[in-house]
């Protein structure tokens, strides 16, 4: 995803003088081309997000169109108070870019993990919250933060699922991609962890279950009329997210459809439950561990729709 962000952006930015790449001291490889050809565009603020924040705000108040690039929860958690009060306040033009969402960088422990980034920053005014599944996700994200005015913050993942866009597809902030169509249930899923999402339906697809998987690349503005939808016409919603299950997609989801009065036939969230990881390993290894692989939301599923129906039989007897 990494990749595709800065492969849309150096397109851009030939054509928009007017956009700026502010990094945390770090992404050369990756960056060497922007730098290169856009020197007056490019800034490396060195390891201090804080003062990388508020030269955004400062520079986007000007005119600019500004991205500040790090990874891990480092460009949102470390900075959260100019992030607040100089971005959000100032509705300041500053795109935030996280390449290391969930546990992309698992080998390096909790301090790089951004496992609560979604509640914090969809919980900010005037933010918007974009967390694309796959390639055409991030590159077509890009596209669309650059031209929606504001503060947004944009999570891409080392990981991606497979291809799934159409032939003349149109991608829109706020509106959620129905990567295949189900009655039986909905798993609804946002950043790279789409991918298990896409395999756990093929698996359960063996045991007889046929899945609708939403990707929700936009967690704020939330796409309540296609969750809706779901929920109304399938037999439950399941939602996948490589964040703790506070505050994220699933609180997201539970806390707009319950205020639309809707009432999906059973509910479940697939998220980090267990505080901060004390294991280190590949975002693979670690989904597998805490419960995100495709094999762990198969179980989940089953379990639930199994409690479900006993519970069911019990109310009707």
């Amino acid at each position: 995803m990494r990749d595709a962000f800065i492969r849309t952006l150096t397109e851009i930015a030939a054509q928009r003088p007017e956009i700026m790449l502010l990094t945390g001291d770090l992404g050369f490889g990756v960056l060497n081309d922007f730098k290169a050809r856009f020197p007056k565009q490019f800034l490396n603020m060195g390891v201090a997000e804080q003062n990388m924040t508020g030269v955004a705000a400062g520079l986007a108040l000007e005119g600019h169109v500004v991205f500040t690039y790090s990874l891990g929860n480092f460009p949102t958690i470390r900075c959260l108070e100019q992030i607040r009060n100089d971005v959000c306040y100032h509705e300041a033009n500053v795109k935030i870019v996280n390449v290391g969402g969930g546990m992309a960088y698992g080998a390096v422990g909790a301090s790089h993990h951004a496992t609560e980034d979604l509640a914090i920053m969809r919980s900010l005014p005037n933010m918007t919250v974009v967390s694309p599944g796959d390639l055409w996700e991030a590159a077509e994200a890009t596209r669309a933060v650059i031209d929606h005015p504001g503060p947004a913050y944009l999570r891409l993942d080392k990981s991606a699922a497979p291809p799934s866009h159409q032939s003349g597809e149109e991608f829109r902030l706020g509106h959620a991609r129905m990567i295949r169509d189900g009655n039986d249930l909905t798993l609804v899923a946002t950043g790279g962890i789409l991918e298990e999402a896409v395999r756990a339906a093929d698996l359960l697809e063996e045991h007889g279950i046929f899945c609708r998987v939403l990707s929700v690349h936009t967690v704020k503005p939330l796409d309540t009329e296609t969750l809706s939808a779901a929920a109304r016409e399938t037999g439950g919603l399941v939602i996948i997210e490589e964040h703790m299950i506070d505050g994220g997609l699933g609180g997201a989801v539970a806390e707009n459809l319950l205020e639309l009065n809707v009432h999906p036939t059973f509910f479940l969230r697939i998220g980090l439950r267990s505080g901060f990881s004390s294991i280190v390993g590949t975002q693979q290894y670690l989904r597998g561990v805490y419960g995100l692989d495709a094999n762990a939301i198969v179980t989940a599923v089953i379990a639930k729709r199994s409690e479900f129906s006993e519970t069911a039989k019990v109310g009707t007897s």
